[in-house]
């Protein structure tokens, strides 16, 4: 039982790195420090944005139009660290800890 916690705890705080990742990413490109013409550039940059996309559309369309701020990000880690919480709880339930 506590591999499969571990396994889930560490996909979730991977997962949180990426959404960090992907959010300093993209504004660098949009600043212009990041040559996105380049292969390897663009090809990090379409892996993240393939892997977080997903999670944060549906955070987008709920949120409201905030100009040139998106939150999106912020929001779904608070929404991935509540998960993790509730994951830890959930466990040392079941085990009785």
């Amino acid at each position: 039982m506590y591999p499969f916690y571990w396994l889930i705890s560490e996909l979730i705080h991977l997962y949180i790195w990426a959404v960090i990742i992907a959010a300093v990413f993209s504004m660098l490109a949009a600043f212009g420090v990041l040559d996105t013409r380049n292969r390897i550039v663009w090809t990090i940059g379409d892996f993240l944005y393939r892997l977080t996309e997903p999670a944060l559309r549906p955070i987008r369309s709920v949120l409201p139009n905030l100009g040139g701020i998106d939150i999106s990000p912020l929001i779904l880690i608070l929404l991935l660290e509540a998960a993790q919480m509730l994951l830890a709880r959930l466990f040392f339930t079941l085990i009785g800890a």
